[in-house]
């Protein structure tokens, strides 16, 4: 997309414990014939760096720039995940797409447009709302600075939900063409990953 700078990073939040699905590795599952978390990672082939917080046994799997890291302590949940995740972002890196890692339907065209929607205002980030006018928080992109100036202001990372780490932060709620598949789009569930698949 025209027009959206550069300087920016992703962080795939790929840990979790997948319970609904029977605790395997979900974000190997495949759809459409790719692991969702190669799919995410294709979604942001431009950034640099790509971050992936989640558990060892991703390695082999991640392409050679991807750097791996992992919360501390481990199932310390989305915002101790995040702070690990921006640990490796360095000064440089001014925005960053803070993204699930089942997202099968994420393409880099969404990514462009919440980059568009931080870096043109004073927004803190940007994120995607469905039809019933929920954020889609493991869908955005936001200002480095102010999730880091968050992250110091909690009292506690680990199990602390990820709702609090943007509370009172200026958010853009950004909308997406009413077909499916959504970019947000992830998969909880059996359910949900059937339907991804038929979809895909």
């Amino acid at each position: 997309m025209a027009g959206v700078a550069d300087g920016w990073g992703a962080v795939v939040l790929a840990g979790g414990a997948a319970r609904r699905l029977g605790g395997v590795d979900k974000p190997l599952l495949p759809v459409a014939g790719a692991p969702m978390l190669a799919r995410v990672l294709a979604a942001v082939a431009d950034a640099s760096p790509r971050i992936v917080v989640g558990p060892p046994l991703l390695r082999p799997t991640l392409p050679p720039d991807a750097l791996l890291t992992s919360e501390d302590p481990p199932g310390g949940g989305p915002v101790a995940a995040t702070a690990a995740g921006l640990a490796l972002v360095g000064p440089g890196t001014p925005y960053v797409a803070l993204l699930a890692a089942d997202l099968p339907f994420l393409v880099p065209e969404a990514v462009a447009l919440l980059r568009l929607a931080t870096m043109a205002s004073t927004v803190d980030g940007a994120v995607f709302v469905d039809d019933a006018g929920r954020r889609q928080l493991l869908c955005g992109v936001w200002r480095v600075a102010s999730l880091r100036s968050r992250l110091g202001e909690l009292p506690q990372l680990a199990g602390a939900p990820l709702h609090s780490l943007v509370q009172g932060l200026a958010v853009a709620e950004v909308g997406w063409p009413a077909v499916e598949p959504r970019p947000w789009y992830d998969c909880d569930t059996e359910t949900d990953l059937r339907r991804a698949r038929e979809l895909g």
